[in-house]
């Protein structure tokens, strides 16, 4: 059992709100504990999308540089800054390399199809990771991307950190949490932020604020996380969605992964999906790193 300590690390801070306030749940989930659930402001689109946002303030003591970046221009994934998965299980699917393309129109498409050889029928999906070429500890992360189509029909997308520690039970999240930047995958219409911590069996933890977000599914909009030393703190649309401290925060590198996910029925049956071949469309990923600033002489 989790120690009472690692509830109350969950600290969600948010100006004042009036009665009148849209609310929606943050949920939090111990191994051996009854979830732990929360109120927080919904957050509000912009009236209008942007086509880019300004960095966010990371405070007093920090500057933000820039680390890496794609593009995804010419008509082949850079494979000095990507590894495509090969070919392999993923769930009640697959991740196949012919499903993560650039159209040589500066997008990368990982598209999620449905094949039937006979009677058999199977899914697949492709998916990117920048472990084995660039991995890093706190910055500014930010994706340009139009979602797939789909709304709990057992498949969405992901543009998420992840870390080789994050299956080690031995320190809470400090020592390697999944961050999920977006997760769009649900029925009634709302997205979410995500940690995961602890590993993926008994001892798994995790962290979910789920919301609505009118529009998501039509054009493209721009997901980032600020992750410092402190908290998390997301965005979408140059809007701060969220900002916890769940899992005690990361503390050692992790790395950039974009995939099409399969929801092992939990989210809806991709037998009935409507829309496929369905493709979650990026038009690019940017990195800035966390430093501090040099200490002005006297």
């Amino acid at each position: 059992m989790k120690p009472l300590i690692l509830i109350l690390a969950l600290i969600l801070t948010a100006p004042g709100q009036d009665k009148k306030t849209p609310m929606s749940r943050v949920t939090l989930s111990l191994s051996g504990l009854k979830p732990q659930l929360s109120d927080y402001p919904t957050p509000i689109p912009p009236k209008e999308i942007p086509t880019s946002v300004p960095l966010p303030d990371p405070g007093e003591s920090w500057i933000l540089k820039p680390s890496f970046s794609d593009e995804f221009a010419g008509d082949k994934i850079d494979l000095k800054k990507w590894t495509v998965r090969d070919d392999q299980k993923r769930f009640n699917g697959f991740w196949l390399k012919k499903n993560a393309r650039v159209d040589g129109k500066g997008f990368l498409h990982l598209t999620t199809t449905r094949d039937m050889k006979g009677d058999e029928i199977s899914y697949a999906g492709g998916a990117l990771e920048s472990r084995k070429s660039f991995q890093q500890t706190y910055g500014y992360f930010e994706c340009r991307a139009q979602l797939q189509r789909s709304s709990g029909d057992g498949y969405h997308c992901s543009f998420w950190l992840q870390s080789d520690g994050t299956g080690d039970e031995t320190d809470e999240g400090r020592n390697g949490t999944e961050i999920d930047v977006i997760e769009k995958f649900k029925k009634d219409g709302k997205i979410q932020h995500a940690l995961h911590w602890d590993g993926y069996k008994e001892a798994h933890a995790k962290c979910n604020f789920s919301f609505p977000w009118p529009g998501i599914t039509r054009g493209f909009h721009i997901f980032a996380v600020l992750w410092t030393p402190e908290e998390y703190i997301f965005y979408i649309d140059g809007v701060e969605t969220w900002r916890t401290k769940a899992g005690g925060v990361s503390q050692v590198p992790g790395f950039i992964r974009l995939t099409t996910e399969f929801s092992q029925g939990w989210n809806g049956d991709i037998a009935k999906a409507g829309h496929l071949p369905d493709s979650f469309i990026v038009d690019y990923v940017r990195a800035w790193s966390l430093e501090k600033k040099a200490l002005s002489a006297e």
